[in-house]
């Protein structure tokens, strides 16, 4: 089983230290003292959870949120913030930013854990409050159908998925296992050839409407959406 990788944005060495050591195995941590750090290692690598210190130097946790809700290929990031910001009011600001928990300073390894855990559970999220439209291939994300020249396309619902979070994010290339996260969730096992398995089926539907070509195998590295 791949391990579940978790993000850290902490300017406290001791804590990020304390974190590090007292994680269960099946979690992996990667950290960055900044948000300029980062979004470095996000171009490089998209974890499964974030956790975030309100009070980073430069730009604030708060503020790293907000940008973070408008990337889309990181918005549906699940972020548990960190912070000694005890008070209602700042629990009810981190939430209503889009923070999925709140833990106060100082916490037990034991208390993080199992707010990860928590958070991990619920899935990615997902947001249905528009049509997504690619030329003639439209997807009704509150009816979850799509439908091509006006006539429905019939999809199992990995493969609904699939084309969902293909046509959310155009031209970008992703790994089968980065598919697996977004698709399927996160902490689940799957070997590449079921990810190859339903985009030869999700082709082979599209193919009667002349947009199979539209999924694109990148030779050594995945699969993109290329319009």
């Amino acid at each position: 089983m791949k391990k579940i990788i978790l993000l850290i944005i902490e300017d406290e060495a001791a804590i990020r230290d304390m974190i590090r050591f007292s994680l269960p195995r099946e979690l992996k941590l990667i950290d960055a003292e900044d948000v300029i750090k980062a979004k470095k290692h996000l171009e490089n690598q998209i974890p499964d959870l974030i956790l975030l210190d309100w009070m980073l130097p430069g730009t604030s946790g708060i503020e790293f949120i907000e940008w973070i809700k408008k990337q889309v290929d990181f918005q549906d990031i699940p972020i548990i913030m960190l912070t000694a910001k005890a008070e209602e009011e700042n629990k009810v600001k981190g939430l209503m930013t889009g923070a999925d928990d709140y833990i106060t300073k100082p916490f037990s390894p034991d208390e993080l854990t199992a707010r990860i855990k928590t958070v991990l559970r619920r899935g990615p999220l997902v947001s249905p409050s528009q049509e997504i439209k690619y030329q003639n291939i439209v997807i009704n994300t509150i009816k979850h159908q799509i439908t091509i020249n006006k006539k429905l396309l019939i999809l199992s619902p990995i493969e609904y998925k699939m084309l969902y979070f293909f046509m959310k994010h155009p031209n970008k290339t992703y790994t089968r296992d980065q598919l697996i996260t977004y698709i399927w969730g996160r902490n689940i096992y799957l070997n590449d050839r079921t990810v190859d398995v339903h985009i030869r089926r999700l082709r082979n539907k599209l193919k009667k409407y002349n947009y199979n070509h539209l999924i694109k195998t990148i030779r050594g590295t995945g699969y993109q959406f290329s319009t």
